[in-house]
């Protein structure tokens, strides 16, 4: 092997190990979904502290793809397709890491909640599903990512719709129910927050899917233009 296939397949090699570090984040990134929607569903409290060690891992993960992601750049010089792919990696991370952000905001928000003596099914209906909807983006969105495959990218971006209609839906129906018994204002607020953290998740699985999109196809689809008015 000369000198410069060697540095090819090294190249290779150091690609392939960002995408598996991806991966592997992302995949902490859906337990702490996972682990926070049970948490809601069966008030199981004691995960609450997991959920929050989870993150640090999490946070330690982006730290070091985006270091490796610095130095790939610095020392490979990357062709443009190539390029992509670093670059869409370093926003990917920053999207998973927000996202797990968010699931140590619906755990924290579930320990209050039943730390209070209340039930969150008494008043959040609809939560876990949308809760499950956008775990269920966010997997599909590391699944395109995993074999950049735009047309599953485009399907997330899709869902989006639902998952934010549905919370909508969910945020009326907190609003009547805090009208019409204001001893429930406490608790529904807390749920509030779980719902916007829910729909903030389903908003970062769709940053996913647009990397994704720009690292495929190099289409950057984030802004699309406005139609000229005649």
């Amino acid at each position: 092997m000369n000198e410069k296939s060697h540095l090819s397949s090294q190249f290779d090699e150091d690609l392939n190990g960002l995408r598996s570090h991806v991966l592997q984040m992302g995949g902490l990134v859906e337990t702490q979904i996972s682990s926070a929607i049970e948490a809601y569903s069966k008030g199981e409290v004691s995960s609450v502290k997991h959920i929050v060690e989870t993150d640090r891992k999490v946070n330690d993960l982006e730290i070091a793809i985006d270091d490796d992601c610095a130095h790939l750049i610095a020392k490979r010089q990357p062709a443009a397709s190539d390029l992509r792919l670093v670059f869409g990696i370093s926003k990917i991370v920053t999207d998973l890491e927000r996202a797990g952000d968010e699931a140590k905001k619906i755990a924290k928000g579930v320990r209050r909640i039943y730390e209070a003596g209340q039930m969150p099914s008494q008043y959040g209906i609809g939560v876990r599903h949308i809760a499950e909807a956008a775990l269920a983006m966010l997997r599909q969105a590391l699944d395109a990512f995993a074999r950049l495959d735009a047309e599953t990218a485009l399907k997330v971006i899709q869902a989006d719709v639902d998952v934010d209609t549905e919370f909508k839906s969910i945020m009326r129906q907190l609003i009547t129910h805090m009208m019409e018994d204001p001893r429930t204002i406490t608790t529904s607020i807390d749920i509030i927050w779980i719902a916007r953290a829910v729909e903030r998740i389903g908003d970062h699985a769709k940053n996913v899917a647009e990397h994704v999109v720009f690292i495929s196809e190099g289409r950057d689809i984030r802004h699309p233009p406005k139609e000229s008015k005649a």
